[in-house]
């Protein structure tokens, strides 16, 4: 069946074309992630990434870019974190959650414009800070004042362009650009995950490599259940008599998602417990009071058990949050109420808000919980099999984020797919 699929699609012209340019864009990616900016410390570098975890998270998410040193090093983090931002933004300034979500596709592409404004400064901020961070851990030379700004100026245009590429493929590609390319950094350490494999391969370890794969292969049956589970919920629009025509009367179903909040408690959660953990470990060299207790934070915050602890309450806290923000059930029962349509047995306005809550606090639950054990399972499961490769299989937010762009750039196909057989017909 699925490969009928694929024949269908090599078959059509411009299904073929649009993959074809997708693939591309990764080519180009792939080429930039590998440009390192010069006077690199190779050595201190793959020290500083052992030693600290959010380097190494980064690292995962663009596609070594970061490892390497590239031009394109801060991947698309700069645009990410404006648009968390400026969705922030929407519950201090009412404005922005009235273009957001209440003025329509126009009002979504401003917001959206902002949030690419926004990335500028960001990236710039970043590059300075990461570039002065590796000056003082002596894995980049002394930059004079110029170079500085040439390498700040270079880097933020990188993390620009590979904002470019992702609008490029989201208009004539097929699937979400910026998801996309996210999507590439991620799985680009497959090849260097196999070879290592390959190079460190012990026949006394096939027990745990068969755990590991086993239990990579339930995390990701679980990823697919719970971010396509829904609760749906029926709504009926009244009958109108417009002129001579009747319009309205058909049912529908308002879906619900499990994990309505995706990834973004998993980076919240991540950005807040491995902050604290990177300064302390920065600052336990200074001496006197301010590094005997940063030594106290960084040896605290360096037990895998408060470490997961912290971890997965920050996950489900932040998972209520974001929800919050983003789902308003008073915006959603104006908006039926404004189109006629209405739950069954529910009065339209507070009652229908009210209901909406219940459910949504019902659900909220299972996918809060499971966001947490998903961000943690990680460290148990390394340490039980002593696996090293091959752990975006494993890896919370990466694997999340895999799952999701691949359901979504297929769900897409088949609709394209679709369309040229009604065209047919």
């Amino acid at each position: 069946m699925w490969f009928n699929k694929v024949i269908q699609i090599l078959k059509l012209k411009d299904i073929r074309n649009k993959i074809l340019f997708v693939l591309g864009v990764f080519v180009v990616f792939r080429i930039m992630a590998n440009i390192p900016i010069p006077g690199i410390d190779v050595q201190k570098l793959k020290e500083l990434f052992a030693g600290f975890q959010f380097f190494g998270l980064l690292n995962l998410f663009t596609g070594g870019a970061l490892e390497n040193l590239s031009i394109v090093m801060l991947g698309l983090g700069p645009y990410i974190t404006g648009v968390i931002v400026m969705q922030l933004l929407t519950m201090i300034f009412p404005g922005l959650k009235a273009m957001y979500q209440e003025e329509g596709e126009i009002g979504r592409q401003k917001f959206n414009q902002y949030g690419r404004i926004l990335t500028v400064p960001l990236a710039i901020l970043q590059s300075f800070g990461l570039l002065t961070l590796l000056q003082r851990q002596q894995i980049l030379g002394a930059l004079t004042p110029n170079l500085l700004f040439i390498s700040i100026l270079t880097i933020t245009a990188g993390c620009l362009f590979l904002m470019w590429l992702g609008e490029l493929i989201s208009e004539k590609g097929i699937g979400n650009g910026i998801s996309l390319l996210i999507f590439a950094g991620i799985v680009a350490s497959l090849p260097g995950d196999i070879r290592q494999l390959a190079v460190s391969w012990d026949p006394s370890k096939i027990p745990s490599y068969l755990l590991f794969f086993a239990i990579a292969l339930i995390m990701i049956v679980m990823v697919i259940m719970i971010n396509e589970a829904r609760r749906n919920i029926p709504v009926t629009y009244a009958k109108r008599v417009r002129g001579t025509r009747l319009y309205g009367g058909s049912s529908t179903y308002l879906p619900l998602s499990v994990n309505p909040a995706g990834v973004i408690p998993i980076i919240f959660a991540i950005s807040i417990i491995l902050l604290p953990s990177m300064l302390a470990n920065f600052l336990t060299g200074a001496g006197g009071i301010l590094g005997n207790i940063a030594q106290s934070i960084a040896a605290f915050l360096g037990d895998i058990r408060v470490y997961g602890v912290l971890f997965f309450l920050l996950v489900v806290l932040f998972t209520y949050f974001y929800t919050a923000v983003t789902f308003d059930p008073k915006a959603i029962s104006s908006n039926l109420q404004k189109m006629g349509g209405y739950i069954p047995g529910t009065r339209p306005g507070e009652s229908t808000s009210k209901f909406l809550s219940y459910i949504l606090n019902r659900i909220l639950p299972i996918g809060a919980l499971f966001l947490g054990l998903i961000a943690v399972l990680p460290s148990v499961i390394g340490a039980a099999t002593g696996v090293v490769v091959f752990q975006f299989l494993i890896g919370g937010t990466s694997l999340l984020i895999v799952v999701s762009v691949v359901l979504e750039t297929v769900r897409q196909v088949k609709s394209q797919l679709q369309m040229r057989e009604y065209e047919t017909f």
